[in-house]
């Protein structure tokens, strides 16, 4: 995707949170090999949740067993600061109930289950920072059109001060 104002591509941000360093640095060898995504990695979800409120990012990766905090409440605190991020989280357990339950609590997009296929891993981000753009702009084309609208209410107004 290029940007409007240089035309520049524009370099998407991964925020990745696993306890487990040998996932961090596969997914992240994975993602430097076959994509042009900005990957950011945590082992620690507090430290993440830190990082993430001062910084941009475009989908956030979450395991679901970390000691510290588990990847449910640390994805629903992702929503709770960035609600337009899609959340995706890695198990390791093939349990569909809490699959389920992640989904619906936490606004999940995808669950993916340990090992992952590659293949549809890319897949899965591909398609997630593609909803994330659609939004973004769907969201930019809404402001743009909230202003357009007050606008004309003021012009409205001032017009009908100067026949009233």
């Amino acid at each position: 995707m290029a940007d409007e104002q240089n035309g520049a591509p524009e370099i998407q941000t991964l925020l990745i949170v696993d306890d487990e360093e040998m996932v961090l640095s596969s997914l992240k060898s994975l993602l430097s090999l076959e994509t042009d995504y900005d990957v950011v990695t945590f082992s620690s979800a507090p430290k993440a949740l830190e990082w993430l409120k001062e910084n941009e990012f475009d989908l956030v990766i979450s395991d679901y067993l970390m000691p510290e905090m588990d990847g449910m409440t640390f994805l629903s605190k992702v929503r709770e600061v960035k609600p337009d991020i899609p959340r995706i989280i890695l198990t390791g357990y093939a349990d569909k109930e809490n699959a389920i339950k992640a989904i619906n609590q936490v606004g999940l997009f995808q669950y993916i289950e340990k090992p992952w296929d590659n293949d549809d891993l890319l897949i899965i981000l591909r398609n997630g920072l593609d909803k994330q753009r659609l939004v973004k702009k769907l969201n930019e084309k809404i402001t743009e059109i909230s202003k357009a609208y007050g606008d004309l209410q003021n012009l409205q107004q001032e017009i009908l001060k100067t026949f009233i």
